[in-house]
Formats: structure tokens, sequence, C-alpha cells
């Protein structure tokens, strides 16, 4: 076969645990490695095939025999912290089965990170595959978290800035908020996926599973920080939308008080208006004076009508520059 085409890179890693652990990036995946894999574990030849049809994630939980469970997917995740592209995501093709675990095309970085002293450690105390696979997972919910930790800070602008001056423009930046929150919702939910393929496959054996359960909290600690901010930007879109019609009354309210107390001075203006030769006082010296005076009696003693009735209120006084409302 021509290498070009079958180019890869794999690294074999073997734990204390006597588990291994099959690193593979490869642009094939008709490469030697995955075939000779694939002749040792019959079963791999599912996850092969179905890899190419994958559109974001895929879980599948199998009992060859009918007991040892073999779990294969592919998870979605991101290791940017900004989500510039929501269609944009990494996906990471996994193989677990007895004291084997398969990744395919795990990113660089995620590669690094797991080399560390410290994520070795935890390798190392892996009795089994899967748990190793644990390690991983969570090693990729702490994209999530960084994510997350941007989103919370921009948040905070916007809380910050509706507390001051809540400007129209502010709703768009909300609504962009929740579509940010939406995509790492989405990239989680097949994080859970697979914790409750793994529930299905190993049931009681994972109770005092150290991994197992560093994942779940991990994962129940993401839970809340979603549902944390979701409730946040829904408070922030009912705050918006109770100034919005606050502020929308109150401007009903003004202008229906000034049509109100303008009242008279529209009836004399139209009446006056006519063309007729013998309106009151229209040919004397003092007509315009007197009627103009009787237009601001009528129109001052609207208002004192109107604010001794209690309909005024403070629509009609000034506000301060500093007001928040």
């Amino acid at each position: 076969m021509d290498s070009s085409s079958i180019a890869y890179t794999s690294n074999v890693l073997s734990f204390a645990g006597h588990w291994q652990w099959y690193d593979i990036c490869v642009e094939d995946i008709s490469c030697e490695m995955l075939q000779k894999l694939q002749e040792q574990f019959p079963i791999m030849e599912e996850w092969i095939k179905v890899i190419p049809k994958v559109g974001e994630n895929y879980m599948s939980v199998r009992f060859p025999n009918g007991v040892d469970a073999v779990i294969f997917g592919t998870l979605p995740y991101s290791i940017k912290d900004e989500v510039t592209d929501s269609g944009y995501m990494d996906r990471l093709h996994f193989f677990v089965q007895n004291d084997v675990l398969v990744t395919i095309n795990l990113d660089q970085n995620t590669r690094e990170i797991m080399a560390t002293k410290e994520r070795t450690a935890m390798l190392h105390q892996c009795q089994h595959a899967v748990e190793g696979m644990f390690v991983l997972v969570r090693t990729l919910l702490h994209y999530f978290h960084l994510g997350l930790d941007a989103f919370e800070a921009n948040l905070r602008e916007i809380e910050r800035a509706m507390e001051m001056d809540n400007q129209r423009h502010l709703m768009n930046k909300i609504l962009s908020s929740r579509f940010v929150l939406l995509y790492w919702s989405n990239l989680f939910t097949p994080f859970e996926e697979f914790l409750a393929a793994a529930k299905e496959g190993y049931l009681d054996k994972l109770e005092k599973s150290r991994p197992f359960m560093q994942l779940v909290h991990r994962m129940e600690r993401m839970e809340r920080l979603f549902r944390h901010y979701k409730d946040e930007i829904d408070t922030l879109i009912a705050i918006d939308d109770a100034v919005s019609a606050f502020r929308g009354n109150e401007i009903m309210k003004t202008l229906t008080i000034l049509t109100a107390i303008f009242t008279p001075a529209t009836v004399v203006g139209a009446i006056w208006g006519m063309n007729f030769d013998n309106l009151p006082a229209i040919k004397t010296p003092w007509g315009f004076i007197g009627v103009m005076l009787a237009t601001f009696l009528f129109t001052g003693g609207m208002y004192w009508w109107m604010h001794r009735k209690g309909w005024t209120g403070d629509l009609l006084k000034v506000k301060a520059k500093d007001s928040k409302i």
C-alpha cells in the first residue's frame, strides 16, 4: 500500500493494572495497526465501519460473550475556550474491551496532558481499561470548565452593563450567551450518555472504582454549572422583559397624561382656527391675550385635577442622570 494513504502514528502504553492503551492517530482507518487490532478483537469491525458515518456522537454497548461489556463510540469536545464557530468540535473515537483501550485521533494537547506525571500516575492506579477511559474523559471535561470560565466572565460583564444601563443591545448579548451555553450543553450530552453506557456495561463493578467516582463527581459539577448558568440567563432575560414592559407602560402613561393635559389647548386651537367672522373676541385688542390666558388656565386646571386624583405620580418628573431604569 501507498504509505501516504495510510499514514498514521501509534503509541502503545502499558500500565500497572495490566491493561494497554493504543493511542492511534490516523488519516485512513484502514491502517495496518487497526487491521491487526481488528483481527485480535473481531467486534472492533463494527466500530471501524461506523466511524466514517458518525455525525457528531455515537455510543454503543455490546456483550459479545453475554457477560463482559464492550463500549465503543465517538465523543465530541472542544479544546477552545471561546466559541467562535458553533459547528467546530474535535472528536474522539474510542473502543474499550477487557484490558484494552483504543483511541483514534486524540488531539495533541490532550495527549500531552495525559503524558504528564499527574495523569500517568492516575492511569497506573487504574485496574481496568475502562477506568483509564474514565481518566481520559475526565481530562476532556476540563476543557468544558475552561470554556464555562470564559462564558462566566462574559456573562458577568453583561450583568454589570445591565445594572448600570440596560440598553437595547444587551438583549443580543444575552441571547448570544444563551447560544454559547447551548453549544457547551450539547457537547456535554454525549458524555452523559457515556456515563450511562458505562453503568449499563459494568453495573455494580464501578461502585469501588475511584476513577469512575471522580468522573461522576466532575460531571455532577458540570451539571450544576449548566443549570446555574441557564437559570442566570433566564433571569437576565426576565429582567430585561420586565424593564422593557415597565418602560413601555411608563411611556404610554406619560403620552396619555400629556394628551389629556393639552386637550383644552387643542380644543381652543381647533375652535379659534375656524374660518368664521363672528368668533368671540376675535376682533378685540385683548382677544388673543384673553384666549391664551384661558387656555393656560384650563391646561393648568387639567394638570391640577389629574395630579389631585393621583394619576400623574412621578411620570412627569425628570429622572436623575444616574437612574438605572
